[in-house]
């Protein structure tokens, strides 16, 4: 049970763990791992399970039922959690409390990879836009 959307948690493989992310490829895994590790938390990676999807039949013009192709497989993603339940990214970020392994702060831009290095030299309220 959450205590709102921004702050979930559940159990992966049998660990109570606070979701960082949910549904993410396998490059963002390692990009968010690399940085919660080196911020001392323990990750937690598990396999997402496939979406489900409803049953689909497709019919002719003239009304038959015909089989349908199999859809091609929705791509792997994963699941991240930190075992410290008190873990919530939103804080984390915008509260500057976590550093990239070259010592700077992360920011927003860097935490969503639109940035490949992490400027932090003014923070985000201080920006004159």
């Amino acid at each position: 049970m959450a205590i709102n959307k921004n702050h979930e948690f559940e159990d992966l493989d049998g660990v109570k763990c606070a979701i960082v992310e949910k549904n993410i490829p396998a490059e963002r895994v390692k990009f968010l791992k690399k940085i919660l590790e080196f911020n001392r938390y323990t990750v937690v990676v598990v396999k997402s399970p496939p979406p489900k999807a409803a049953p689909v039949t497709a019919t002719t013009p003239a009304g038959d039922a015909s089989p349908v192709p199999p859809t091609p497989s929705a791509p792997e993603t994963f699941t991240i959690g930190v075992t410290d339940v008190r873990f919530n990214r939103i804080n984390a970020v915008f509260g500057r409390s976590l550093r990239t392994p070259d010592g700077h702060i992360v920011t927003l831009a860097f935490w969503e990879q639109k940035e490949t290095v992490s400027n932090d030299e003014v923070p985000y309220y201080e920006k004159k836009f």
